[in-house]
């Protein structure tokens, strides 16, 4: 069971008890969350690729992994959190949940590339399908895929688009080389 995004990820589970959805207001827009018993299961910006669409769970904005996962999104974005502690339990397939869980390992103010997180699953061809993995990242922010670069350091796709990506490397206060960055200033008003 995944305990936060600051710990690994189970192998394997089952999911959908008690699942309850929210709205999370921040600085980037609004976020859908889906949580369930064991964690938060998704996380998603308004019309994103890979978005959950129309979800079959109450609205619990009360709901425990909900209200933590808003109480520290709000911290995040004030600049007072840089560790989630919320617990999470995304759903997919085991490649996928084993990226998710080297996205967490990728700490506050860091980057990684594909590159480098298919070297590090022992998988050095496999570039393409991390990223196909990160792009399904359900948990937004929190599972931090946004933190994921391109092996020259340029800013690369992101599924809540690139202006909330490059605004989300600012907030944690990732510098890119010039002209890799993408100008973020339309994202934050």
């Amino acid at each position: 069971m995944i305990r936060s995004a600051s710990s690994t990820l189970p192998a394997r589970r089952t999911a959908g008890v008690g699942l309850s959805q929210g709205v999370i207001e921040t600085p980037l827009g609004p976020l859908t969350a889906l949580a369930c018993d064991a964690g938060l299961m998704g996380l998603w910006f308004d019309s994103q690729q890979h978005g959950p669409g129309l979800l079959e769970a109450p609205l619990d904005n009360d709901q425990r992994w909900i209200a933590q996962a808003h109480a520290e999104l709000d911290r995040y974005f004030a600049g007072r959190l840089r560790d989630f502690k919320v617990a999470l339990a995304p759903q997919g397939t085991a490649f996928q949940e084993a990226v998710w869980r080297r996205l967490c390992a990728i700490r506050c103010g860091q980057t990684s590339s594909y590159g480098r997180i298919a070297r590090e699953l022992g998988s050095p061809q496999a570039s393409r399908a991390v990223g196909a993995a990160v792009g399904r990242n359900p948990i937004s922010i929190i599972v931090p895929c946004h933190r994921v670069i391109g092996e020259n350091g340029t800013l690369t796709g992101y599924a809540g688009g690139l202006n909330r990506k490059q605004a989300l490397l600012d907030v944690e206060g990732i510098v890119l080389a010039p002209g890799a960055r993408h100008d973020a200033q339309a994202a934050l008003l």
